[in-house]
């Protein structure tokens, strides 16, 4: 798998707990969090993760 290239969430705060999304593409979506990015990789697939993103919002989440 090639090296993503991680983009920070906007409602990132300093320091280490920030969630890192990669450019998607057609098929997956790679999701880490910021204090070891190459350890945990979720990877989903865009549809997954648009719902997950839509369930958040829905619960008020940023």
């Amino acid at each position: 798998m090639p090296t993503p290239l991680w983009q920070k969430s906007s409602y990132c705060q300093e320091g280490e707990a920030c969630v890192h999304i990669s450019a998607p593409s057609p098929t997956t979506v790679h999701v880490t969090e910021s204090a070891d990015p190459a350890q945990a990789v979720l990877t989903a697939d865009p549809v997954a993760f648009g719902a997950l993103l839509g369930m958040l919002k829905a619960a008020g989440r940023p």
